[in-house]
Formats: structure tokens, C-alpha cells, sequence
């Protein structure tokens, strides 16, 4: 019998994000501000992009990124002549220290999650350009894409097998889930 769906187990806690230098190393705290300064052009960047030229259906929340730049809302409506044209979705982007080589976090919110074979219904995504398939040559909008392409494409509204056990047992954060992708569709 051959299922469509993801597969996830759980990563250990994260390390610390801390480094340890040797003995008498400090860290170069100018290095450190030049990789912040680069990480906040490039979402300045992107907030740009995505405010002049959203995807169709996207709209980037404004009151989201008023007081912090590192984490949008995305409102989202479901594309005519699919399963979900109508439906209003948020997605939460959430971004690090390390971005754009560590892809966003990225999950629904709000009351209204996507009922789909890969959507979990704590608003965690099964989407490999999320984890593993993430590439810095990516953004926010090709992101937006990709969930705008996979919802489009589903032909049947259903949860994954195993949402109830995923949902009780997994991180809040899903970057912290390991992905097995058995499928390329829905």
C-alpha cells in the first residue's frame, strides 16, 4: 500500500548558538554587525519585493512588521478554481540570525489552517524548500509560490495520516522536525 504523505520524527534540541572560541579569542563583534546588517538588507529587500509585486492572493500584513522586521504575516487567499478560492489564510514567517542561508521559519497561524495532505493542523508545512531543499538563491515570494502551487494542486482536502500523533507530539517550532518527503504531490 503506498501512502502520500509526510513522514516526520523529531530532532534533538537544538545546540547552542553560543560559540566556543579558544582561550583568549574574542569574538569579532564587527563581523557579527556586518552579518546583521546584511541579513536586515536583505529582508528589506524582500519586504520591498513583496510589498510592490506580491504573488497573486498574497498581501503582506503591514502591522506585522512594524515594530520587527525578522517576523511577517502573510494574508493569503486561496486561488480561483481550486479547493480553497475564497479561503483566507496567514502565514507566519519567521526569520533568523542566519538568514538567508537558514530558510525562514515558516507554519499557517490564525484560525483558519488549510486542510491538506500536507498541512498539518497546527500550521506546520511539509514542503521541502523549507528545510532541506532551501537554497540562499530562494526568497519570501518563491516561498509564497511554492504553498500558493501546492495548494492549487491538491484534489482532495484531507489531513496528513498522522496529524493527530504529529500535533501532540511535536516541536512548536517545525524547523525542528526531520522531514522524510515521499511525494511530489498531493
Amino acid at each position: 500500500m503506498l501512502f502520500n504523505y509526510c513522514v516526520c520524527s523529531f530532532l534533538p534540541e537544538p545546540f547552542s548558538p553560543r560559540i566556543n572560541l579558544p582561550m583568549g579569542l574574542k569574538p569579532n563583534l564587527t563581523s557579527v554587525e556586518l552579518s546583521l546588517t546584511t541579513v536586515i538588507k536583505r529582508l528589506q529587500k524582500e519586504l520591498l519585493a513583496l510589498q510592490n509585486d506580491p504573488p497573486p492572493g498574497m498581501t503582506l500584513n503591514e502591522k506585522s512588521v512594524q515594530n520587527t522586521i525578522t517576523q511577517w504575516i502573510v494574508d493569503m487567499e486561496g486561488a480561483s478554481g481550486t479547493l480553497y478560492e475564497g479561503e483566507k489564510f496567514q502565514l507566519l514567517f519567521k526569520f533568523s540570525s542566519r538568514y538567508p542561508f537558514d530558510s525562514p521559519q515558516v507554519m499557517f497561524t490564525g484560525e483558519s489552517i488549510p486542510v491538506h495532505p500536507h498541512v498539518y493542523s497546527n500550521g506546520h508545512i511539509c514542503l521541502s524548500i523549507l528545510t532541506e531543499d532551501w537554497s540562499p538563491a530562494l526568497s519570501v515570494q518563491s516561498v509564497c509560490l511554492s504553498i500558493i502551487s501546492m495548494l492549487s494542486s491538491c484534489k482532495e482536502k484531507r489531513r496528513p495520516p498522522d496529524n493527530s500523533f504529529y500535533v501532540r507530539t511535536c516541536n512548536k517550532n517545525p524547523k525542528k522536525t526531520k522531514w522524510w518527503y515521499h511525494d511530489d504531490t498531493c
